[in-house]
């Protein structure tokens, strides 16, 4: 587990809850009640909000259509501020108090590790919607038999990203790096892995500094200092929603993007509009594109959420719709709300999805998905903004993802 959080500490003080099966104190309203807690204030509010927007689009569509097992679903939503004790607390007290029968963990990782732990305690369906960090179901040790992740891995991007990079590191002979990540397990884990596998594609590259900005510091000031002062020929950054808006448009000022090449795996639309000035030519990753995959049913979806909320979709918007799709997919397979039986059905499930890479997605057997769409461009300052999008090999993804479970021991 990420920072000083431990399963000791979580479950401490909660013994009156844990003594309590969580069925116990549920509304006996039909509706059903599932929890979501997320960052819902503060420079990173935008992964929470953009969820939030996600889930009630999906509440209106499966209500119309009759609901889970009869039953109109109804979200309850909580603000962790990020804060892995507070967000474990209302993971708990949704479903002991606020009698929510499912959970939806759309967390940074930094609490969904907490949150993991709350679920192992209970025993209740929950589908972890944001976190990144690969450990969290990759790591058996960390997996929960009823917690499964509807979201991007770490790993995945670093296989996909990596590639990418490298032949394109190649091309430009861009051999001295920076790395730019927030300071807690998703920045340092993940840009470990890119390391590791940047390091395989292209092995003389040189990384001459790197900077760990904390989640949500409003200056970067000191942290493009640094990376002037260390002239690197490209930049990795995995710094993500209001800090990757903040540290672009503070960039601009110092016109870092003029003295070094820039790689992120996370710009999203809004952060795209966000940014006063983008720069041409960032070598990004595919967040969400209504382009990519180019598909009728992708923008649909991507155009539906546009028109209800006058903001375009995230990363985040789109795995919180497919966590849904998953629930309603495996609740109708099991008949029921029991957690194990909802994780029996979700486990090696196939369903079609506008944000599959051919049209599918799928729940593999260690809880997590693979076959989404990832591929990498370069960003434009006009529509699409991102283009060139070169699609990601996914055979080669979980190859090579299969070579680092081995060599963490995972499997």
């Amino acid at each position: 587990m990420s920072g000083s959080v431990t399963r000791r500490t979580i479950l401490a003080g909660g013994a009156a809850g844990m003594l309590a099966a969580p069925w116990v104190v549920r509304a006996q309203a039909n509706t059903l009640r599932i929890g979501m807690q997320s960052i819902l204030s503060g420079p990173i509010a935008l992964l929470g909000t953009s969820s939030r927007n996600a889930l009630l689009m999906e509440q209106d569509r499966i209500n119309a259509a009759g609901g889970f097992l009869g039953r109109q679903i109804e979200f309850i939503f909580r603000d962790s501020k990020g804060q892995p004790q507070e967000a474990a607390r209302i993971a708990r007290e949704l479903v002991n108090t606020t009698g929510c029968e499912l959970l939806v963990d759309a967390e940074a990782s930094s609490a969904s590790f907490a949150v993991q732990e709350v679920v192992r305690d209970l025993g209740v369906a929950c589908l972890h919607t944001n976190s990144e960090t690969s450990s969290l179901t990759a790591d058996p040790k960390i997996r929960v038999p009823t917690a499964f992740r509807v979201a991007r891995q770490g790993v995945h991007d670093a296989v996909a990203g990596s590639i990418y990079l490298a032949e394109y590191a190649n091309a430009k002979k861009l051999n001295k790096w920076a790395t730019c990540s927030p300071d807690y397990a998703y920045g340092r884990d993940t840009t470990a892995q890119y390391l590791q596998f940047f390091k395989q594609f292209k092995p003389d590259v040189e990384i001459v500094t790197d900077a760990w900005p904390k989640l949500g510091q409003p200056d970067f000031t000191e942290v493009i200092t640094k990376l002037i002062q260390a002239a690197p020929q490209a930049l990795f950054t995995l710094l993500y929603a209001g800090d990757l808006s903040a540290f672009v448009n503070q960039g601009n000022i110092y016109a870092l993007f003029s003295k070094m090449m820039v790689a992120t795996p996370n710009v999203d639309y809004p952060v795209l509009a966000a940014i006063k000035n983008l720069p041409p030519g960032i070598q990004s990753a595919t967040r969400y594109l209504e382009t990519f995959p180019d598909t009728p049913a992708n923008k649909e979806w991507g155009q539906a959420y546009l028109k209800k909320w006058n903001e375009r979709p995230t990363n985040w918007s789109w795995q919180n719709s497919l966590a849904m799709h998953f629930y309603e997919e495996a609740i109708k397979k099991a008949n029921s709300l029991d957690g194990k039986a909802i994780a029996a059905a979700l486990t090696g499930m196939k369903i079609n999805s506008p944000f599959g890479a051919d049209g599918t997605i799928t729940m593999r057997d260690d809880h997590t998905t693979i076959g989404y769409a990832i591929g990498w461009g370069q960003t434009t300052p006009k529509e699409p903004f991102i283009i060139d999008v070169k699609a990601a090999d996914w055979g080669k993804i979980i190859e090579l993802e299969t070579d680092w479970k081995k060599q963490q021991k995972y499997i």
